[in-house]
């Protein structure tokens, strides 16, 4: 008769919690930061985090991972038939999820996840493809470049600029005004159009935004 599966102690699953909130707040703020540091941040000792994680890429791992996924959930039902307003909702949902997106944001432009994480977010990456195809079919978004590449300057510009707003604690507003923005002046949009399409999407952000474009 097989052996049966022990459980884990619900207080060794509660220090995995503790370690991995802990990991997700100082990471943010330092991506370099040490087990040591965590170990602190959570109110462990160091060999505590080493008994749930073998090592600091382990750790990374399952944080990256589990950023990306709550993402995708996040804008898993971002979308709208307008191609500009859609790639507003997927910066303002980015933008929503800002406190995993800058550690995330490290995983998928380089480094050893790098494609772990990119699996994650692929359906985003789908969804905003879709968008500037769209956009390209209907003469809204740029045409001087294949819609692969206009969407992966949108992706590197947009976490760029992410980046760039924690490290500055802007404020949420302003800061996701500017991920829009920018975003969409990548797609083509003059600047202009593009503020008019984030304040749109910043005041009724749960409906769909028509301009007076095809």
């Amino acid at each position: 008769m097989p052996t049966p599966t022990r459980r884990p102690r619900r207080d060794a699953l509660a220090n995995r919690e503790a370690i991995l909130s802990a990991a997700a707040a100082v990471m943010r703020r330092d991506p370099d930061a040490s087990i040591d540091a965590v170990a602190s941040a959570a109110g462990l000792s160091r060999r505590s985090v080493y008994g749930h994680f073998a090592s600091r890429d382990e750790l990374l791992t399952e944080l990256a991972s589990r950023g990306a996924a709550r993402i995708a959930e996040a804008l898993a039902d971002v979308g709208d038939d307008d191609p500009a307003v859609h790639v507003a909702k997927i910066g303002s949902a980015l933008w929503t999820e800002v406190a995993h997106v800058k550690l995330v944001a490290r995983m998928v432009v380089g480094g050893p996840l790098e494609h772990t994480v990119a699996r994650g977010l692929e359906p985003i990456r789908a969804s905003l493809r879709a968008a500037v195809s769209r956009g390209v079919e209907r003469g809204v978004f740029r045409a001087d470049a294949d819609v692969q590449t206009v969407s992966r300057l949108i992706e590197r510009q947009a976490l760029d600029v992410l980046d760039e707003v924690v490290r500055q604690e802007a404020d949420d507003a302003a800061a996701r005004r500017l991920v829009i923005v920018m975003a969409l002046g990548i797609a083509g949009l003059s600047w202009r159009d593009a503020a008019a399409v984030a304040d749109a999407v910043g005041a009724e952000p749960r409906t769909s935004v028509r301009r007076g474009r095809p």
